[in-house]
């Protein structure tokens, strides 16, 4: 499946979880996010995403191992995405370290998820604040296959826009690509 999704700098935070709410009851997680590529770094350069995330939520602690390939569309950078529910976290990290993968970037992501549908489709909206980041960002997100992938992304750009999120508060940039960032513009002790 495709994740179709579109992610913007929120310029109101306060007027947009408003939005939400009247939309669906939110959810605070915390994800602790920890992205694996080669020794030759294959996998970035190749625009593909090997991850595994920890949610801390109110009521459990869940993790998922994921896979995203390739970019599919340039202009939301949706991709495919293949997810599983871990069980032991701690045995997928080892595995992966023992598979020759390393760990490039860790960092949290504290988000607050709502699930609702529209246009038919089931959809995930997540506010999100990067501690290491400025502003906050929101994501939504639905699944799509590649011959459904136009309806969706046209389903999630209403979605974004009855937010009140406008084009040019779109973005394609990563949060791996933005956290690195930051880290090695940092001045260093």
């Amino acid at each position: 499946m495709i994740e179709a999704e579109l992610k913007a700098m929120v310029h109101d935070p306060e007027g947009v979880l408003q939005r939400l709410e009247a939309l669906s009851e939110g959810r605070p997680e915390v994800y602790q996010d920890t992205y694996y590529d080669n020794p030759s770094g294959s996998l970035g350069r190749g625009d593909q995403e090997l991850r595994v995330r920890t949610v801390h939520g109110q009521e459990n602690t869940r993790s998922v191992l994921t896979y995203k390939g390739p970019r599919v569309d340039a202009a939301s950078a949706s991709k495919t995405e293949h997810e599983t529910v871990v069980d032991d976290p701690d045995a997928v990290h080892a595995m992966l370290r023992g598979l020759g993968y390393l760990p490039t970037i860790r960092f949290e992501k504290r988000c607050r998820n709502y699930d609702f549908e529209s246009a038919g489709r089931r959809m995930l909206a997540t506010l999100v604040r990067v501690p290491e980041l400025d502003g906050t960002f929101l994501e939504v997100e639905t699944l799509a296959d590649a011959g459904d992938l136009a309806a969706a992304l046209k389903d999630v750009r209403a979605v974004v826009q009855q937010l009140g999120i406008t084009d040019a508060d779109l973005t394609t940039e990563l949060y791996t690509d933005a956290v690195a960032e930051r880290r090695r513009a940092a001045p260093q002790a």
